[in-house]
């Protein structure tokens, strides 16, 4: 979308929050579980945008107090505040008439090849940043996009008449003077602050920008409440609950298979199988079907049964903290559950109120995804027995068949219950895929924090980790982590594995790995024209994946950049 010339407006003065402690940024599942009470506190406010800077800090100071959330966060949720009451009027304005305003620091600085003009950077999409996806999609959906500092350009641009919306990532400094423009014009804005307090290679919340660049009226999904959804999904595995849908149980067998399914878990599949389902319906956010619960409810005894037969395969004596069904009972006894829990799955998709089509195909993909997985585990296990350095690919590929399928079941049954086209369950494979194997790059480094945190070396598996300290080490470091890897006699201690991770920055390597793979299942999204499914399984993601830490606030300084603004903002074209 391109601009007509205009000139710059004069300045409007910024109007700065009252002081306070400074302000500490929450994680993203403390934002998420704010931004959940603060629209319940907002709906019962009837607040009318636009809100000065100054209101926007009292609303925040208010909705802390009435709601007991710590004061920290005030800054942080006064940003909300705007984004929320703005969130229902942007998502009504056509993307054409949308200005995605990005920061010029999300740039590699040192590498970076891209020049500036009058506007702001020319992006060449070399790949090095997170500002080429972000502008490639944001132009693809018909938004004007701008890489720059947001001051006086952004009242210069909505003079024109051509924006009637702003979606503006940067630093809480430029954010708060950006806002005095669009308040003064009562322009629908999204604040997005940037993840820490640099002006050099900063990042920000991709899921959050995502979610944000997307959000249209036409997804219904955008007023759900996930985090209820989720919430009654666990209510269905609860033992009486249980009891109720597949029968009481009158065996050791259903007794124990009940038992391990009411035990604590993450739920992720069967919520991922219910939510598909409901942005496939005409009220996203109505009424869960009864029947809904069957097909819910196997996915999580095919999941449970895959993790008792796992532990067995793997030897392991507890899993989550809490020991491990073989370890309590025994080996027969736990292989034998878990080929219950596999049975109750099939029996309870089988039992489902759908035509014959749709439980025929329910049933196919349950039968086709076990026998991926099976063959993905098969990998793993083949590699105990002849263990050998393994190249980071190979290990996705184990990832591919063995973590992925447990996902792409979950989504796909939910789309074949509410009958979606082939075009959306083409998606949801290739979605599956790459969030499997996001799914186990993070367990992966979960599991070496907690090794580390313990004095334990890593557990000598096919993980990322171990196949990129592999790969990047050189000389005799490479046969050290070979040696250790396969659990050599003359292998390194713990603390040794460490230092050379560290060294060869593998943890980081793994969390741009996984960034990565979260990217391409987004991307896998792109086709889809549901525009519900396409919004919800967007948002989903970032539920997943909600331990991302916010590290500060970026705090520019007011005359940073006055003399390149001055010169690079005379026209918009």
């Amino acid at each position: 979308m391109s601009l007509p010339l205009v000139s710059l407006p004069p300045q409007i003065p910024t109007l700065p929050l009252r002081p306070t402690q400074k302000d500490i940024p929450p994680t993203r599942s403390e934002r998420d579980a704010i931004l959940d009470t603060l629209r319940v506190d907002l709906a019962e406010r009837n607040l009318v945008p636009p809100l000065s800077m100054v209101e926007l800090q009292e609303e925040a100071e208010a909705f802390c107090e009435r709601r007991g959330i710590d004061t920290r966060y005030l800054e942080f949720i006064s940003l909300l505040v705007n984004n929320e009451l703005w969130r229902e009027s942007l998502a009504a304005i056509p993307f054409e008439r949308r200005l995605l305003l990005l920061p010029k620091c999300l740039r590699v600085e040192d590498k970076c090849p891209a020049p500036f003009d009058e506007l702001g950077l020319l992006c060449k999409k070399c790949g090095l940043c997170t500002i080429q996806d972000l502008q490639s999609e944001a132009e693809r959906l018909g938004y004007a996009v701008l890489v720059a500092e947001g001051s006086p350009i952004v009242m210069a641009i909505i003079e024109t008449g051509q924006i009637d919306a702003i979606v503006g990532v940067s630093c809480i400094n430029v954010l708060r003077k950006v806002y005095s423009y669009m308040e003064a014009a009562a322009v629908p804005g999204i604040a997005l602050p940037l993840l820490q307090d640099d002006c050099v290679d900063t990042s920000v919340d991709l899921d959050w920008v995502w979610d944000s660049i997307h959000l249209t009226s036409d997804d219904k999904t955008r007023r759900m409440d996930l985090t209820a959804l989720r919430d009654e999904v666990e209510t269905w595995f609860a033992p009486e609950a249980l009891a109720e849908l597949m029968g009481e149980p009158t065996s050791d067998a259903e007794r124990l298979g009940q038992a391990w399914l009411a035990k604590d878990g993450k739920r992720w599949r069967p919520f991922l199988t219910v939510a598909v389902h409901q942005a496939l319906t005409d009220e996203p956010g109505g009424e869960v079907p009864a029947d809904l619960r069957r097909v819910a409810v196997a996915v999580e005894c095919f999941h449970k049964a895959s993790l008792i037969h796992d532990d067995i395969e793997d030897d392991d004596a507890e899993r989550y903290g809490d020991a491990t069904l073989h370890a309590l009972h025994g080996v027969p006894i736990a292989i034998n559950v878990g080929d219950f829990l596999v049975g109750e799955g099939y029996r309870l998709l089988a039992e489902s109120e759908v035509s014959a089509e749709r439980r025929v195909e329910m049933l196919r993909l349950a039968a086709e995804g076990h026998r991926t997985l099976s063959v993905g585990q098969g990998e793993e296990l083949r590699w105990c027995l002849d263990r050998k350095p393994m190249k980071p690919l190979d290990v996705v590929e184990i990832f591919r068949r063995k973590t992925a399928p447990a996902f792409e079941i979950a989504l796909r049954l939910g789309a074949a219950y509410g009958g979606g086209s082939e075009t959306l369950h083409q998606a949801l494979a290739d979605y599956s895929r790459s969030l499997g194997i996001a799914y186990q790059i993070r367990d992966d480094l979960d599991d070496l924090r907690q090794a580390v945190e313990a004095g334990q070396p890593p557990e000598p598996r096919p993980t990322i980790l171990w196949a990129l300290a592999h790969k990047e080490a050189k000389g005799p470091r490479k046969q050290e982590i070979a040696n250790a890897w396969t659990g050599a006699e003359d292998a390194i201690g713990p603390a040794s594995i460490y230092r050379l991770f560290a060294e060869l920055e593998v943890e980081d390597s793994g969390r741009q790995l996984l960034d990565a793979y979260k990217d391409e299942a987004i991307r896998a999204l792109r086709l889809l024209d549901n525009a519900n499914v396409k919004g919800l399984l967007r948002r989903t993601l970032g539920k997943i994946f909600n331990d991302l830490e916010i590290k500060g606030w970026c705090h520019e300084f007011e005359t940073r950049n006055v003399a390149s603004v001055e010169t690079r903002t005379a026209a918009v074209g």
